[in-house]
């Protein structure tokens, strides 16, 4: 395969997720150690750019991210800074002819995404969004389920992630926690995700009817702090939704979950069966099927478990049989990214499918302040 550099922008905690999972990918599909070269780190501080350089292994580190654009031997970068710095560095790399990969959510707004989306369409370059979750071989089984219509006509929907992050009220304001920086909350943290999980498996959004609060309305400035400042972002979204064809569901997003640890389920409904999945139990698709005879005393009926698994195509290491995790999700999102330049073909999910995300997104708080249903139309 032929070799690629890729420059990382921002390394954070996700960042080092990131530079980890690139790590993995040549163990995983038997490629030579340096088909996937992390080239350089750019970070807000020369100091922390060092550190981060030596923690990834490689030679080049800056303050200024326009020095890693500047690269011949840069071929995408990797954005993993916090959401507001989006749309400076992706037209700046666009405008340099780099691919792009991006963490979510795409944008600040709906209006920023378009901006992000036509400066990469017009640089014909690559793209794709760190929407991870995609990723693990359960999910996969289930879209090609939903397009062999195993469920039949699709009743309902329900979707949901929660995590307790947030429930110290003594946890300090971060970037997370301040709309200037962050965007939004929960809704933008965590529901990007399951919303692009619903978009993946049933279609085009049509409206929303969202409630979206926050719980904890002060939280301290600093670590250990007397000081209170405001949270004006929200730790809690319910959302219904009707999908462009009519299929209602349900999306709660919470990073007030108490007792949650990395808590994403989706559940769908059809006339000829169901499947549901749990990111806290990832190795499987659970399933049912009305064609199951249910005589006698209930037949074969029930949810039965797929053994999915981490049956990755092409995959030569871990054995298939292994329990597939959170890292081994990105790193097969980054490699079928990288996979993508390689062998010129279209990437999913492109920044135009974030941006799909990004409409539901504001929607919702457009539905959330009027008290009202909000088409996707009208926030386009």
């Amino acid at each position: 395969m032929k070799q690629l550099g890729i420059a990382m922008i921002g390394y954070g905690g996700i960042g080092r997720v990131h530079a980890m999972a690139y790590r993995t990918i040549p163990f995983h599909y038997g490629l030579a150690a340096d088909t996937f070269r992390i080239v350089g780190v750019a970070t807000t501080q020369e100091t922390t750019a060092r550190k981060a350089a030596a923690e990834i292994g490689c030679e080049n580190w800056t303050s200024d991210y326009r020095d890693l654009l500047a690269r011949d031997d840069v071929d995408l970068v990797d954005v993993c800074v916090p959401n507001h710095k989006h749309e400076e560095i992706v037209v700046a790399a666009a405008e340099a002819g780099k691919h792009i990969y991006c963490e979510k959510p795409l944008s600040m707004d709906v209006a920023e995404g378009k901006r992000m989306v036509a400066a990469c369409e017009l640089a014909g370059i690559k793209t794709q969004m760190t929407f991870n979750f995609r990723f693990f071989p359960a999910i996969t089984r289930a879209r090609q389920l939903m397009e062999q219509g195993f469920l039949g006509r699709i009743f309902s929907f329900r979707g949901r992630y929660y995590r307790s992050s947030y429930i110290d009220t003594n946890k300090p304001l971060s970037w997370r926690l301040r709309k200037e920086i962050a965007g939004g909350g929960a809704l933008f943290d965590l529901g990007s995700h399951v919303l692009d999980l619903v978009t993946y498996l049933l279609g085009d959004f049509g409206s929303v009817q969202a409630t979206i609060d926050t719980l904890i309305r002060e939280r301290p400035i600093a670590p250990g702090s007397d000081e209170m400042a405001p949270v004006d972002v929200d730790d809690i979204a319910l959302m219904h939704l009707r999908m462009a064809d009519g299929t209602l569901g349900l999306v709660e997003i919470s990073r007030m979950g108490t007792g949650a640890t990395n808590d994403l389920q989706i559940e769908i409904f059809g006339d000829r069966g169901a499947m549901r999945f749990n990111s806290t139990d990832p190795s499987w698709l659970e399933v049912y099927d009305l064609r199951d005879p249910g005589q006698p005393l209930g037949g074969m009926r029930g949810f039965r478990k797929l053994e999915t698994v981490q049956r990755h195509e092409g995959q030569k290491s871990p054995d298939w049989s292994m329990p597939p995790g959170f890292v081994r999700a990105h790193a097969e999102c980054q490699y079928q990214f990288l996979r993508a330049i390689v062998d010129d073909v279209s990437s999913s999910p492109s920044l135009a499918d974030g941006l799909r995300v990004q409409e539901a997104m504001e929607a919702a708080l457009q539905s959330s302040a009027q008290n009202r249903w909000v088409t996707v139309e009208e926030v386009r």
